[in-house]
Parts: structure tokens; sequence; C-alpha cells
């Protein structure tokens, strides 16, 4: 075999380690759905508390992103997305191994941070393997965002065979021996890469996380606490003003954690409001169609994420050998509005479902819709916010582009849960009120995609535009 062949095995074999990273980093979001009822009896959650063994990770990976991305520039990303393995897991072994409340959201939090260190570095890595070839780009790019949709069905699917036939601590131990694995193979396959001069600037870290962070919480607790109470609207006011405090920090750092210059960077501030969107619109869509499928059509956990399964495998081949064809052909821009269009009459669809309804009429082809939706505006909105950036500001690119999915996701849920709530889904008894419930969440998902095609036609520019730009500008420095 040739040393350029060498080349190329090697860099598919460190596509796949990347790959795995998206894909652990969503599972884990997932996984302990199924096993929240056992871990609750097991350490004595109370049912409002209970949340938080969720909440937890998605704090702490959201407040996070930005400076991992940050540290990747600085520290290099290989070793960054190394130490992000190693972070990730020493909190599943202390999730596991919890034996009490405080250590469980202990061990969730660090399982979090370890992801916000996981998920910049590991697009960035991807850059570096592939970024001088656009259609092998596109290729990396549609198996990376494929990976994101298989390991949230996974964690579900797998959530439930493990928690109903070996024990809950093991939806967090089995992170460890893919950790493991990822560490042996990171010093052979992945590209070292050069640090950068310059400070972390922890002023900036300390007050976008915390802002950020803030941000998360109010949010994810607003539909408990209510939107209008008074720990939502101080939460909210908080988190607004340490983020005006970061951009001030920004604004007068010579080295800040985020060069501000960055958002006139054409496309990527678009882009990244197509994937905050697109997050907003597909989580809620997730989350409520695991609702319906166990708690009105009464599937177990192993016949839910079997019932996800014809969605998966449509985002993934979609990703992969569709999705990079059209973009070549049509254009970023025309991609994204139709993706977040398709998205949105998936869902429209899916909100019909009956409370006397069946997987067949009612869910496999809506969900099928709303696949064909994401896997057409995942991956030109994801491509453009990392590719708009400088080379040297990757890690920064992929942290905020996660960010913005991330938050938006957070934000998307939380409203969804509150709508659903409002219209009878707290009532798991009655299975009209449970339905009525999430038909109310598709059909306000469903406009965050079309607002979302709206914004993206607005916003993002065609072809020729981008094209006589690029002629027309130099380089920002």
């Amino acid at each position: 075999m040739s040393t350029v062949d060498k080349s190329a095995r090697r860099r598919w074999w460190a596509l796949a380690l990347i790959a795995a990273a998206q894909f652990m980093v969503i599972m884990d979001t997932s996984i302990i759905g199924v096993a929240l009822p056992r871990i609750q009896e097991d350490l004595g959650f109370s049912q409002e508390n209970l949340s938080w063994v969720f909440n937890a990770y998605v704090v702490a990976f959201g407040g996070l992103l930005l400076l991992g991305g940050k540290l990747s520039d600085l520290l290099g990303a290989r070793r960054m997305f190394a130490t992000g393995w190693l972070v990730l897991l020493v909190g599943s072994v202390v999730a596991g191994a919890a034996g009490e409340i405080w250590v469980e959201l202990l061990g969730r939090a660090v399982q979090g941070a370890g992801a916000a260190l996981i998920a910049p570095s590991a697009l960035t890595l991807l850059m570096m393997l592939f970024g001088s070839e656009p259609a092998q780009l596109g290729k990396a790019l549609a198996v990376y965002g494929a990976a994101a949709p298989a390991g949230g069905t996974a964690g579900v699917f797998l959530g439930g065979v493990i928690t109903e036939y070996l024990s809950w601590p093991w939806v967090f131990y089995i992170n460890v021996p893919i950790a493991v694995i990822e560490l042996i193979a990171i010093p052979a396959l992945m590209p070292a890469g050069a640090a950068q001069r310059g400070s972390t600037d922890l002023l900036g870290a300390i007050t976008v996380t915390a802002g950020l962070a803030v941000a998360v919480y109010a949010i994810v607790r607003a539909p408990e606490a209510g939107w209008a109470s008074a720990e939502t609207i101080v939460g909210l006011i908080l988190a607004v003003v340490l983020l005006g405090a970061f951009l001030v920090v920004q604004a007068k750092r010579k080295a800040p954690l985020v060069r501000l210059g960055i958002f006139r960077t054409p496309q990527l501030g678009a882009a990244n409001i197509a994937q905050l969107l697109l997050g907003g619109a597909w989580i809620p869509m997730w989350f409520f169609l695991n609702l319906y499928l166990q708690q009105v059509l009464g599937l177990g956990a192993f016949a839910s994420g079997s019932a996800l399964l014809p969605m998966t495998t449509a985002i993934m081949v979609l990703m992969v050998v569709v999705a990079p064809r059209l973009t070549a052909r049509f254009g970023v821009k025309s991609m994204v509005v139709t993706g977040l269009v398709v998205l949105a009459a998936g869902l429209g669809w899916l909100a019909l479902v009956r409370p006397d309804g069946n997987y067949w009429a009612d869910v496999l082809p809506a969900s099928l819709v709303a696949a064909t939706g994401m896997a057409l505006a995942f991956i030109p909105s994801l491509g453009t916010a990392i590719s708009s950036a400088r080379p040297e500001e990757g890690g920064l690119a992929s942290g905020i582009v996660n960010t913005s999915y991330q938050i938006g996701s957070a934000l998307g849920l939380a409203a969804m849960t509150a709508l659903a709530a409002s219209y009878g889904a707290g009532q798991l008894s009655d299975v009209t009120a449970l339905t009525n419930g999430v038909s109310a969440a598709f059909v306000g998902a469903a406009g965050i995609a079309v607002a979302g095609a709206l914004i993206a036609a607005g916003t993002l520019r065609g072809r020729r535009a981008a094209a006589a730009t690029a002629e027309r500008e130099p380089a920002k420095v």
C-alpha cells in the first residue's frame, strides 16, 4: 500500500473517532431518560429535582462550549480532544458510582464539561483533516452530522436495554471503554496542529460561562417555576447582565475569548442563527415523539427506540449520500431554507397525532419527512458556520456553532414543554389531554422551523452574492 493510501485510510479512521465523539456527546443527553425512575428510587430524588440528572449535563455543556473552543485554538485541538475524553471518563465513573444525589449531579456536570471540550475540538480536527478538499469535507461533515441523530436514538434504545437487563449505572459506564479506545487511538490518528500564543481571557470565560449557564438554568427551570415567576425573571435578567459584561470585556481586551469581529464574517452569523433555530425545532420533536410513543401508544423502551430507527437511518443516508450532492448543485441558502420548510411540514404532519393512533399511520411517514428536512438543512448550515471563520479560529467557530445549537435546543425544549403543559401534557392519566399537549408542541416546533426558514432566506447569501463578496472584500484580520 502506498504512503498516500495509508494517509487517506488514517484520515478516515480519524473521522471515525470524531464521529464517535459526536455520537457520544449527544447520546449522553438521551440515554438516561429511561433510567431516571430507577435513579430516583435508588438515590432518593424528589420528582421536582429528578430533571437535574439531565439538566446538570446540559448546563455544563452549553455554558462551557465557548471556553472549550478557545482552549482548542490556544492549546491545540488534539490536546483538548484527548483532555475532554479524559474528563468525560472521570465524570461517567463518578455518575455511575454515585450513592448520593449531589455526587450524581456532580458526575453529570463533569460529563458535560468533558463534552464541552470534545465537541469544538472535534470539529476543528475535522476541518484540519478535510478542510483543504471541499468534496471530501462535504462527505466528512455528512458523517459527522449523521452521528448526532444516531446518538440521540441510540441513547433511547440503549438506555432501555441497559436499564432492563443490567442496571442504571451502566448507562454511564458505557462511556468508559469508548473513552479508553479514543485515548489510545488519538495520538496515532489525529493531527497534532499548532498551539497559538495568547491568554485564555479568564474574565471573559467566567462571564460568558456564567451567563450561558444561568440562562440555560432559568430556561430549563421555567416550565416548573413559571415563566412569569421571580425566579425565572431574575435568572434571565442576571444572564443578560453577565452576557452584557462579557461583550464589554471582549470589546476592550487585546486578546479576547471571542473576537467580536468574527460575527462580521459573511455567512457565519446567519448560519449560526439557522443552527440555533434548527436545534429549537428538532430537539422538541425528538422529545415529544418519544413521549407519544411511550405514554400514548404504550410502547416500551426497547420498542420505542426501535420505532425511531427508520428516522435515524433516513437521516444518516440523506446526510451522507444526498445532502452534499444537492448542496454542491443548489447552494447553501437553497438547502437550508428548503430543509427548514420540509422539517416544518413534517412537524405539522406529526401534529395530527391521535389518542387512538398507531405508529404506521401517525408517526412513521411524518417522522421521515421531518428527518429529510433535518438532513437537508443541518450539514450546509454547520459547514458554513465553521468554514466561514479564519483557520486559526476554527475552534472558536466550532464552539460558537455548538453553543448556538445547544442553546437553541434548550430554549426550544423549555418553551415547547411549557406550551404542551398548557394544553394538558402533564396529565399522564388522560391520554387525550396528553396527545393534545404533544400536538401543540409539534405545532410550536413547526413555527420555529418556519421562522428559521424565513430568517435564513433573508440573511444567508446565495452562491452568486457570496462569490461577489469574496471578490470584493479582502480577508479580515
